[in-house]
């Protein structure tokens, strides 16, 4: 049996190693992110097919900057972006210069003679990539030649001699270095030899063999929201164990306008599982009750969450020893640095960060390791409608963190209206397929209007609207102005207590797609 090809992507805190991730799995081939502190011998266990270790802010001289092994460097094909570059000449005794050649965005490079890496490309062309480093190498190391220069910097690219070790001084992984997937693809293809079989029928039978060893005869629980994630999870988990699985929906009170009784059919219609419904409305309203902070509320949210599914086994008379969730990779991402690595925290997930520390049940995460469309296309292989699977993200806390501040059935309330009403006009405008979110949030401020002649002192609904591939970066949406206008007029007429619409036009980064 052939060994899966995988590509083992070492974290150094760069704001794009999530994007390495992707770009190596849109090449069809499977990768994960770790952090620097694995040792030469996890890594060999590991057994990749080949290494990227990628940027990062620090300087290879800094005191407690991240470092590798030499010996990993042994192990497999070594490719090193912009810090990972640094790192590679450094171990090579190269003299890495602080300051001087800086270079931050786009910047032309010029190949120098025959690389694996630049194979196909011209040095009278040259290229367009993007640059963002302070320090820059002087020299290639002993043993290396340079394989690309920029006008700031004679070292953008080098390789070894007779070893496959690499390295690039600007970032081929972002959409700003438009042949940046060749050169990724050079290096997964004509130096490390890997096989493109990365693909969702791949995936699906081996996390149905996982699941089946982990499980056994035990009862299954699956925390049903219908979203694209947890149906997608439970559509996996039921191909797995079939009857041993028992999803639970639970109606949080938090839910958009009429997503009870669409998910109930939805799910009769085209998941055929046992299905159980538990109205917990109040419950978690009073769990939220005084809570203003966003953290806070997410831990409240998913506390409750597990004493309603605990509970709920009772009711099933499943008494399951598993509970199956949506989590996926952006989730762990945003939620933790990436398996203990030096990115950053930036909010916890329901689903993450905020379980019971003595829940009862053991977790199932099957899509942990996935990006939202590679999700989608998993659940279009499973059989979903795409109805189902086209859906907009909806975030597990639901409209608690879409109503800043406090959260009351009366906010809730406002909420929804708007919210359907701005799904409503995206949908009859023939947009939302085009956009990667939308959603409305209530300010916890107010503001003076004027309405059938009589002065109003009301509150403010913002608008949402987001394009993206992953929900890792996001572009605001521009609607058409008429568009904007029918919607905007719509909320202020039809919604009780609404005086003023706003549109967001924040990308990600630096907000965030939620507001909370």
């Amino acid at each position: 049996m052939t060994v899966p090809s995988r590509i083992l992507i070492i974290d150094y805190g760069s704001q794009f190693t999530q994007l390495i991730a992707r770009r190596v799995r849109e090449a069809r081939v499977y990768s994960e992110i770790h952090p620097p502190t694995r040792s030469a011998e996890w890594i060999r266990e590991f057994n990749p097919t080949g290494i990227i270790l990628s940027g990062g802010p620090n300087s290879v001289y800094a005191e407690g900057a991240p470092r590798i092994d030499p010996a990993a460097l042994e192990i497999a094909p070594v490719l090193g972006v912009c810090y990972g570059m640094q790192l590679i000449a450094h171990l090579h005794g190269a003299n890495v210069t602080r300051g001087g050649r800086r270079e931050y965005g786009r910047a032309q490079i010029t190949p120098a003679g025959p690389s694996a890496l630049f194979g196909g490309f011209s040095a009278d062309e040259g290229a367009t990539v993007w640059m963002s480093h302070g320090d820059h190498i002087e020299q290639a190391p002993a043993g290396f030649r340079v394989t690309a220069s920029s006008e700031g910097n004679p070292v953008a690219a080098f390789e070894h001699e007779t070893r496959p070790l690499f390295g690039v001084q600007f970032h081929p992984e972002v959409a700003h270095t438009p042949r940046g997937g060749e050169i990724l693809a050079n290096f997964l293809f004509g130096v490390c030899h890997a096989t493109p079989t990365w693909t969702p029928g791949a995936f699906i039978d081996e996390e149905v063999a996982k699941i089946r060893a982990t499980v056994g005869n035990a009862q299954v629980i699956c925390g049903l929201s219908g979203g694209v994630d947890s149906s997608v999870a439970a559509a996996l988990v039921h191909r797995a164990i079939g009857d041993q699985l028992t999803c639970v929906f639970v109606d949080t009170g938090l839910l958009r306008l009429h997503e009870r009784e669409q998910v109930e059919r939805t799910m009769a219609a085209h998941l055929g599982m046992k299905l159980v419904t538990v109205d917990a409305s109040a419950r978690f309203l009073a769990a939220l009750a005084g809570i203003d902070e966003p953290e806070a509320k997410r831990r409240a949210i998913g506390h409750t969450f597990i004493d309603v599914f605990e509970e709920a086994t009772a009711v099933a008379g499943t008494h399951a020893k598993f509970l199956v969730q949506g989590t996926l990779y952006p989730d762990v991402i945003e939620s933790s640095s990436p398996s203990g690595g030096p990115s950053v925290t930036i909010k916890t997930h329901h689903n993450v960060g905020g379980l019971k520390p003595d829940m009862q049940f053991a977790l199932i995460e099957p899509l942990r390791e996935l990006f939202k469309d590679e999700v989608r296309n998993v659940g279009r292989e499973l059989g979903l409608p795409e109805e189902m699977v086209g859906r907009h993200p909806f975030p597990g806390p639901g409209l608690a963190i879409r109503v800043l501040g406090p959260v009351a059935e009366p906010a809730l309330a406002v909420l929804r209206q708007a919210d359907a009403i701005y799904l409503e006009e995206i949908r009859a405008a023939g947009l939302y397929d085009e956009i990667w979110q939308a959603f409305a949030v209530l300010l916890p401020v107010r503001s003076v209007g004027v309405m059938g002649d009589e002065r109003t002192y009301d509150n403010v609904v913002a608008l949402r609207a987001v394009t993206s591939t992953d929900g890792m970066t996001a572009d605001w949406f521009p609607f058409p102005p008429d568009v904007m206008a029918h919607i905007s007029n719509r909320i202020i007429r039809e919604v009780d207590g609404v005086n003023r619409v706003v549109y967001d036009v924040s990308s990600k980064p630096p907000a965030t797609i939620e507001w909370e």
